[in-house]
């Protein structure tokens, strides 16, 4: 299975997704569509990034000083006929910033070219719906594009308390950011990935001021589209916007999250850079391209221990919930034969590592124990779980069962199960057996 693996640590972008995906081999003559229907061209080149040589691309209007357009002056887009390398160092020569080794001559703007960001109208979910269909892409790019700006539309309506159709887009509108999401679509259409990940996603810190306001970081949308995202965000490491509502959306949809980068063996890679620099730390996005190994995921752990001899039942029983609400991953409870023969138990909790104080005090707190002990265990071995929701249909009614499905690092599955307690709520319902209704719902998964 090939994978395209992003590695969100600094966030990301729709320029620096689209920096990434061209540093690790897309073609950029893809992107000539867009450029004739929207009137832009992207400047493509590289910089430096604390050390980390990264592609830069700015999506510039075409616009000459007569308010015209290098599309309609007839351009016949020459650089569709070059090569990556030979684009970038096009922008050098362009820009003067051929052997620049202080990485900042990507900030310069070549004559007539200003950046193409804000540039357009404020426009409606249909208006750009038919903005993308004039770009002719295939007919997946396209629908996965217009999903993109579903959840972009979506996310700006969920904030103002309106109709998703009724929007009207300004940032996310403008021309260079439909340059941003259907570029980044049709160069991951090129690598041709049978999937994509990423890794939890940085969002920043502080505030941020755009054509509605000032906010704190993450803004508003961009914490309304990760909602419906499959990955986690995580606020850090430094002050500043990371993950942007482009960036969030195009992600949202195209990716699964997991927790760390699968087991690769990597053929492609690329880096494309943000536009600040942050002193000790990369602003740019990684992304590896590769054939998945297979197996299961390794994953750090820490193993808690404790022996009780006097917790009561009640106590006992309601472990798995409780440390379940600070953290703890798996809670285990042995019976065990304590001192003078007095009978006693055994708890065994696994918890990531940075939450095993936290648990360990709730542990503490909610059994009297005197101490908790750390087991040597450093990680376990792990498989990539999603939950799915499956319809059966008895006696005429539908009801609905949540699946979990296993996968190992390749995607391959090996287990289906459906939930215990949705199974149990419609056998109850429908006065057939649970094992009945665990056996039509695993049916239905697999028929899907």
């Amino acid at each position: 299975m090939r994978i395209l693996a992003f590695d969100g640590r600094t966030g990301a972008s729709g320029d620096m997704l689209l920096g990434a995906l061209l540093d690790a081999g897309a073609d950029p003559g893809v992107l000539a569509p867009i450029e004739d229907a929207l009137g832009v061209t992207y400047d493509v080149g590289t910089t430096t990034r604390e050390g980390i040589e990264a592609t830069t691309v700015t999506v510039r209007t075409t616009e000459d000083d007569t308010g015209g357009s290098a599309a309609d002056e007839g351009s016949d887009h020459e650089d569709d006929e070059l090569s990556f390398d030979e684009l970038k160092e096009r922008h050098d020569h362009d820009d003067g910033t051929e052997g620049d080794e202080s990485g900042t001559g990507d900030e310069s703007e070549p004559a007539n070219h200003p950046p193409a960001e804000g540039h357009g109208p404020a426009r409606t979910l249909a208006d750009v719906r038919s903005i993308v269909s004039s770009m002719a892409p295939t007919e997946r790019v396209e629908a996965d594009a217009m999903a993109v700006f579903d959840l972009l539309a979506t996310g700006e309506a969920a904030v103002h308390g309106t109709d998703p159709g009724s929007v009207h887009f300004h940032e996310v509108g403008a021309d260079d950011a439909i340059a941003d999401v259907v570029g980044a679509l049709l160069l991951l259409d090129d690598l041709d990935p049978d999937r994509v990940v990423t890794t939890p996603l940085a969002a920043g810190s502080g505030e941020v001021t755009f054509s509605h306001g000032t906010y704190p970081v993450p803004t508003p949308a961009v914490t309304e589209i990760v909602a419906r995202a499959d990955w986690p965000i995580a606020g850090g490491p430094v002050e500043g916007e990371l993950l942007t509502p482009t960036g969030a959306a195009i992600l949202a949809h195209v990716a699964d999250g997991v927790e760390q980068l699968p087991t690769l063996r990597v053929a492609e890679s690329g880096y494309g850079a943000g536009d600040r620099e942050y002193s000790g730390r990369p602003n740019v996005l990684r992304v590896l391209v590769g054939d998945g190994v297979g197996g299961l995921r390794r994953e750090e752990i820490t193993v808690l221990e404790t022996n009780l001899d006097d917790a009561s039942p009640e106590v006992l029983g309601g472990l798995q919930e409780s440390l379940g609400d600070v953290g703890a991953l798996d809670v285990t409870i042995l019976p065990a034969t304590m001192k003078k023969s007095r009978p006693g138990h055994l708890v065994k909790v696994i918890v990531a590592p940075e939450d095993a104080d936290r648990v360990a005090s709730r542990l503490a707190e909610e059994t009297g124990t005197l101490g908790v002990r750390e087991h040597g265990a450093g990680h376990r071995w792990v498989a990539d779980r999603e939950v799915r929701t499956v319809e059966i249909e008895v006696d005429g009614k539908t009801h609905s069962i949540d699946v979990k499905v296993a996968t190992d690092a390749d995607g391959t599955r090996f287990d289906v199960s459906a939930e215990y307690e949705d199974a149990r709520e419609v056998a109850a319902a429908t006065g057939l057996s649970v094992r009945e209704i665990v056996h039509r719902a695993e049916c239905a998964f697999e028929e899907e």
